[in-house]
This record gives C-alpha cells, sequence and structure tokens, in this order.
C-alpha cells in the first residue's frame, strides 16, 4: 500500500492571472501558501481483476474507460496502470469550498500512482502532469495555480508564461511572520459550496475586458511579496483588502450579499483585510486581524464553522509504503 498526503492551498493575491486567457497574453502571478489539510490517496494491490475506487462513493470497474472518476482515470491512464488495483481518496475539507481540493486531488492520486510504479517524481513534474490532465485532458475552465501550490506546499509567488510554462519562487520569509500571519488569520465557512468552474468559466471568457484589473490584481502579488519579506503584518492586511476590492469588481459572480455583509462585519469589527477563497461565489471567508479582535469578528457573523490557518511547508509526499509493497 501507497499513501500520499498533498496540502490544500489559501491564495492571496493575482488569481485570475492563472488562466490562459490573460497569461497567454502577458504573464500572470500569484501569492499562495500550502495549508495544514489534505488529501489522502492510498493504492493498494487487489486481489480481483477489477479496479475499485473509493471516494464519496463506491465504484468497482472492468476496464478503466468504465472509471466514472474522471480524475482518477486519467492517472490511471497517464501512468500506465489500471487492472488489480484499489484506490481510496479521503479529503479533510468537502470539494467546493475554495481550498483547490479538485487539484490537490490529482497531485496526491499521481503521486501515489507513480511512487507505487516505484517512481521517484518532483514537485514540478506533478504540477505539470496534474494540469495536463485537469486543463488539456478534461477540459476544466481552471487555471494553474492550485496544482503547483498543492505539488510544492510552503509560501510561494508564481509566475504563469504565455508558453503555459509555470515558474515557483518559494518566498523567504521568516518563520516569526508566519506564526503571526497564522495568529491573524481565520477561515471561517459561509456554508456554500458552488460550481467553480461555472465562475471560471465566465471569468475566464470575460478576462478580455477586465485585463486592466487583473493586472493590478498580478502586480498586487509581487507587492504582498515583498511585503512578507519585510515582515509588516498591517501592510500584507491593508494589501489583501486592496486585492479583494480588485477581485470583487470583477463580477462574474465572485460574491453576493451574504459574503459582502459578512466581509463588512468582519471589517466593522477590526478586521484588516480579507478575502474569499478560491474562484468565489462560497467557501471560506478569510479575513486576516488581530487575535484580540477574533472574538468580536466570530460574533458579528453568528460563530460560523472555521478552519484553523496554519502553513505547510511541505508539498505532496508519500508518507506510507507498506512492507508488503513490490512493484
Amino acid at each position: 500500500m501507497i499513501i500520499t498526503q498533498t496540502p490544500y492551498r489559501v491564495s492571496f493575491a493575482g488569481g485570475g492571472t492563472d488562466l490562459p486567457a490573460f497569461y497567454e497574453h502577458e504573464y500572470g502571478a500569484v501569492l499562495s501558501v500550502g495549508l495544514m489539510r489534505h488529501m489522502y490517496v492510498t493504492v493498494s494491490p487487489r486481489f480481483d481483476k477489477t479496479t475499485r475506487v473509493a471516494y464519496t462513493k463506491v465504484e468497482i470497474a472492468d476496464g478503466i474507460d468504465n472509471i466514472e472518476h474522471t480524475i482518477v482515470r486519467e492517472a490511471l491512464r497517464m501512468t500506465g496502470l489500471g487492472e488489480h488495483l484499489e484506490i481510496t481518496t479521503v479529503g479533510d475539507v468537502p470539494s467546493g469550498t475554495g481550498l483547490g481540493s479538485s487539484s490537490s486531488l490529482a497531485v496526491g492520486v499521481l503521486n501515489a500512482l507513480y511512487a507505487y510504479k516505484g517512481n521517484v517524481t518532483s514537485p514540478g513534474l506533478l504540477g505539470e502532469k496534474s494540469c495536463e490532465i485537469e486543463i488539456d485532458i478534461l477540459g476544466k475552465p481552471i487555471g494553474r495555480q492550485d496544482q503547483y501550490a498543492a505539488a510544492f506546499g510552503g509560501v510561494n509567488y508564481m509566475r504563469f508564461n504565455p508558453d503555459h510554462s509555470v515558474d515557483v519562487e518559494p518566498v523567504p520569509v521568516d518563520a516569526g511572520f508566519v506564526k503571526a500571519l497564522e495568529e491573524h488569520i481565520l477561515l471561517l465557512y459561509t456554508d456554500q459550496q458552488r460550481d467553480a468552474d461555472a465562475i471560471l468559466q465566465k471569468q475566464s471568457d470575460g478576462s478580455a475586458d477586465k485585463m486592466t484589473v487583473l493586472r493590478q490584481m498580478r502586480d498586487l502579488a509581487s507587492e504582498m511579496r515583498i511585503t512578507m519579506g519585510k515582515g509588516d503584518l498591517h501592510e500584507f492586511g491593508t494589501l489583501l483588502h486592496q486585492g479583494w476590492e480588485l477581485k470583487r469588481s470583477l463580477g462574474f459572480g465572485i460574491t453576493n450579499q451574504g459574503v459582502d455583509e459578512w466581509y463588512q462585519a468582519a471589517r466593522a469589527n477590526g478586521a484588516i483585510g480579507g478575502k474569499l477563497l478560491g474562484a468565489g461565489g462560497g467557501g471560506f471567508l478569510m479575513v486576516m486581524a488581530p487575535p484580540h479582535k477574533h472574538a468580536a469578528i466570530r460574533a458579528a457573523v453568528g460563530h460560523p464553522k472555521e478552519l484553523e490557518f496554519r502553513v505547510d511547508r511541505r508539498g505532496s509526499r508519500v508518507i506510507f509504503i507498506s512492507d508488503r509493497y513490490a512493484f
């Protein structure tokens, strides 16, 4: 048996500039971190000449073509595996909540299947091949940030080039700043799950009319990276707020009245900045505020479910190989 652990991600700025509708014209950029919440994938031998895939449902398929789980099916094709396998996926957080879960799944499945074959893979390869599955093969209207964030983990500035290549630059940031950032950030669940693909398709279709705003969002990722290096928490929060205002101005169903009311309530009770994570429309609202303001913010938005914000400095990794493992 092989077990992989792959982080989800939180992006601070630049989301949307990792879509080809933007970066094919000029480079895009995103600042993001790996989150200490994970997707777990297991791959193990199966006695029967079938493939069993367990997630929110259980499939037993006679051949790869009959597997309904699109990411697992295409990962099996890509790695040349198929029959006599048991594959399970378990996530710490539901899908559709803005944390890049589908891409964490793609990276984790590929990492597990490559490891099962005895192949050592790099984060760059996992990011590239996951993009190939989700974007090129399955035709999802998504960007390239989630796959690389999941593969690399840590704090990264990512640049998306017109030739579809991705440069991942780890951000040299003091451990004390990361700890303070973890203490300042709240991840509040709006209790709304959404179809990110639909929102991203609208954004992709409308990018040509929003290039000026998207360019500002891209440049903000660089500004925030510099601010991280300086260790200025208040300035970082201020830039975070600027980024959210820019993202809201795009439209495309990125926000709604309920989310706006939560954000305004958080700001009125001491939040410096924040943003809705992922494509928008629901999921987790991230707000940044001094820790002594957190109780008032929680009360103002009705004490929703929360997720602890902690940075995972490692990317997708194999965490278990059984002693009966054989190629």
